[in-house]
């Protein structure tokens, strides 16, 4: 079981980084105006003194400029933080039992794949097909409900077990005339580790990363 806050925390450093180097070229820029300025105004022309309201405008320009850097970087922080909390809260998860809304679930050893689906009406006739990541069909299954749980142990249609990955269900239903009835899939798993990447908090379950989006249940693992 893990809580990662690694992705959390090294998101932080290059905005820091940005954020320092602009006020330096700031702080920089600063200095060279105010060198210019007094060098003008220890030379200007005593009887046609120069207008100095654009130089104050200027002044005030930057003074804008870096307290919209500094309030940027605070946002971040405030950002970072919130993520990490994000983070600290969704810990609750793990070992839970999760459907996800996806028909993607994982397969891994010693764990199988797991789905649940459900028609929107009976179905008189239920096929399950499983497809590996490149969409070729690796199993295929008759059920005899129109609604429930279907665990793969990983084994094509010759018996051989695959390897393990990110396996998708396909239900295929008609009723006794033959039409086709719609069905739904959801994944299902046991959430063993929570992630932030890129801002974006995440669940694992058998091995598959999930955006915390698509859960959809939970449950205590029994």
């Amino acid at each position: 079981m893990t809580l990662s806050t690694t992705s959390a925390a090294g998101s932080a450093s290059p905005a820091a980084a940005s954020t320092q180097s602009a006020l330096a070229k700031l702080s920089s820029d600063t200095s060279m105006f105010l060198k210019l300025l007094t060098t003008q105004m220890q030379n200007q022309d005593p009887l046609d003194p120069m207008d100095t309201s654009a130089y104050t405008q200027q002044l005030v320009q930057f003074s804008q400029v870096e307290q919209s850097i500094q309030q940027s970087q605070s946002l971040k922080d405030i950002l970072t933080t919130l993520k990490t909390r994000d983070l600290t809260d969704a810990a609750s998860l793990i070992g839970r039992s999760a459907s996800l809304d996806t028909p993607v679930a994982g397969l891994r050893d010693g764990a199988p794949a797991s789905w649940h689906y459900a028609t929107d009406r009976p179905a008189a006739r239920v096929i399950a097909t499983v497809s590996d990541a490149d969409g070729t069909t690796v199993a295929t299954r008759t059920l005899d409900a129109s609604a429930g749980d279907f665990v793969w142990d990983g084994r094509d249609a010759n018996g051989n077990r695959v390897p393990a990955g990110a396996y998708s269900l396909t239900i295929s239903a008609t009723d006794a005339a033959g039409s086709r009835v719609p069905a739904t899939v959801t994944a299902q798993g046991i959430i063993d580790e929570v992630v932030v990447d890129g801002g974006t908090l995440s669940v694992v379950a058998n091995g598959q990363r999930y955006p915390i989006a698509l859960l959809k249940q939970l449950a205590l693992a029994s």
